[in-house]
């Protein structure tokens, strides 16, 4: 099993029945990593393992070419009014086994390349308690990395991380948490992978910033292609969602933007903005 660092995810969530044809359009453009969650509420694991299918059988993607990424959603996450995939009166580790295990089969996988909580759990024991049984899903090999979604206390990243690093992170990244300066930087510091949701649909200012502009004219790209670049210079990993076939070949297309010459001072003006 290898591991894979992607430089962006296609992310599944409100897809709806629209799921299976639209990682198959991601994975046809060139995407190789792709996020989602046991949680029906805003996903649909079944449909991307649909699409996982497709791409094996019609189009030669084999697994050991995928990111595939899923979540353990608490309660306090999940639609109590669509089946749980576990029994909530469970003690947590029985709980996160049982999503666990219905995520292999709703992925048509034998492994994960990247398990994260979808959330903290209601209290820190509870959390721990939840990490302690990702840490024996990766040493039993069925895990190659571990960590948790949608967490802005780096205490409790540095708790985790006492047990056992934490290897991923996903939160929002945008302009209403200040870009969430204080967890990224704890995760550059310790080699954590941060993943950035919200990444465009949350930043319109910083969208239409001069120095994004100005970049986007010099450089022949687009303002979001510059975000995505600007991202992934400091070590961000966004996610993406869109529905557009140019839009996703667009965003693959980022990651080769080259920041050099002239257009240096307008990479420090936007770095600055956002982070200070």
């Amino acid at each position: 099993m290898s591991m894979l660092s992607p430089k962006m995810i296609y992310g599944t969530a409100w897809k709806g029945a629209r799921t299976t044809s639209l990682v198959v359009s991601a994975f046809l453009q060139g995407f190789r990593a792709v996020d989602t969650a046991c949680q029906p509420k805003h996903y649909r694991e079944s449909l991307v393992g649909d699409a996982l299918e497709i791409l094996r059988d019609k189009h030669n993607i084999r697994r050991e070419q995928i990111f595939v990424q899923t979540k353990y959603t608490p309660i306090s996450g999940q639609d109590l009014s669509q089946p749980v995939p576990y029994n909530p009166v469970d003690p947590v580790p029985k709980q996160i086994l049982s999503s666990f295990q219905a995520s292999l089969a709703n992925l048509r996988v034998s492994y994960l390349d990247s398990y994260l909580l979808h959330s903290p759990l209601r209290t820190p024991k509870q959390t721990l308690e939840a990490w302690r049984t990702l840490i024996a899903l990766q040493d039993e090999g069925k895990v190659h990395q571990i960590g948790l979604s949608n967490v802005y206390d780096v205490d409790l990243l540095k708790t985790l991380s006492a047990e056992r690093p934490v290897q991923v992170v996903q939160n929002r990244w945008y302009e209403g948490n200040l870009w969430d300066r204080d967890v990224c930087k704890y995760c550059r510091e310790n080699s954590i992978q941060y993943q950035s949701f919200w990444t465009l649909s949350g930043s319109p200012q910083l969208l239409t910033h001069p120095s994004v502009l100005s970049l986007s004219h010099a450089l022949d790209c687009t303002p979001p292609q510059v975000l995505f670049k600007l991202a992934q210079l400091h070590n961000i990993t966004p996610l993406t969602g869109t529905t557009d076939e140019l839009h996703m070949q667009q965003d693959l297309i980022a990651e080769r933007i080259v920041f050099k010459g002239e257009v240096q001072s307008e990479v420090k003006n936007v770095t600055q903005y956002i982070w200070g």
